[in-house]
């Protein structure tokens, strides 16, 4: 049976990495969270600004660190992945507040795009993967047999990360968070390089009123059929 590139883009805390994580172990595909990369670029900018103790980073600081960074995600024994930044395990780390604002101020940078573009190409040449972040029907895999656009309403993913925040044990103040979401919206569907957009072909998937198992048993209906077309 041929396997084929799943493609997975949509705004922020619509769940795309827990769904393409789960469809990826239902298909006996490989996992790429390519939002992780970008994050992990972040942290990796973060720490060595302070370590040089600069106030404020640019764009061209951030560009020339690319060359200093490699990431990368390595299989634990639960099957699960964790993403390895320079070969430390990372996976904590970039799943702060702090390290999304800046991740996606970094997506910005068409150098940075270009230079993980790359490696996610690479990484998909084979097919059998799942792959989820903001561009990856549109730019990444354009051609990927099949594209999923997840959406959510901006207060349903507030919530979502609101909770998941909480259970990191951080003290998020909900009008930030929801301000954040919108932030992020704005930023990714704005930016020169790459902006979030639906691809022609893509199937939307909208989960604000769905449970986690309602939309998984969608998603797999919608995997199988289309597996089933590509034989």
């Amino acid at each position: 049976m041929k396997k084929i590139i799943v493609a997975i883009d949509g705004y922020s805390s619509c769940g795309k990495s827990t769904i393409a994580k789960q469809l990826a172990q239902y298909a006996g595909y490989r996992y790429i969270d390519t939002g992780a990369m970008y994050r992990a670029v972040a942290l990796y900018a973060l720490v060595e600004s302070r370590k040089s103790k600069v106030e404020s980073l640019n764009s061209e600081h951030i560009v020339s660190m690319l060359s200093d960074i490699h990431v990368d995600f390595a299989i634990q024994l639960d099957g699960t992945q964790h993403v390895t930044l320079n070969g430390e395990d990372v996976e904590k780390q970039i799943r702060t507040l702090e390290v999304g604002n800046m991740a996606s101020q970094v997506a910005v940078i068409p150098e940075v795009r270009r230079f993980l573009v790359a490696q996610q190409q690479k990484m998909g040449e084979q097919g059998g993967i799942v792959m989820d972040g903001r561009d990856i029907g549109t730019v990444v895999f354009p051609n990927a047999e099949l594209k999923l656009f997840l959406t959510a309403s901006p207060e349903v993913r507030a919530e979502r990360r609101f909770k998941e925040l909480q259970e990191k044990g951080e003290h998020p103040v909900m009008a930030d968070v929801l301000a954040d979401v919108n932030d992020r919206d704005y930023r990714d569907t704005h930016r020169a390089e790459s902006p979030l957009r639906q691809a022609d072909d893509a199937i939307v998937v909208d989960n604000s009123n769905m449970t986690r198992e309602e939309q998984m048993q969608h998603i797999y209906r919608i995997f199988d059929a289309k597996v089933k077309c590509e034989r």
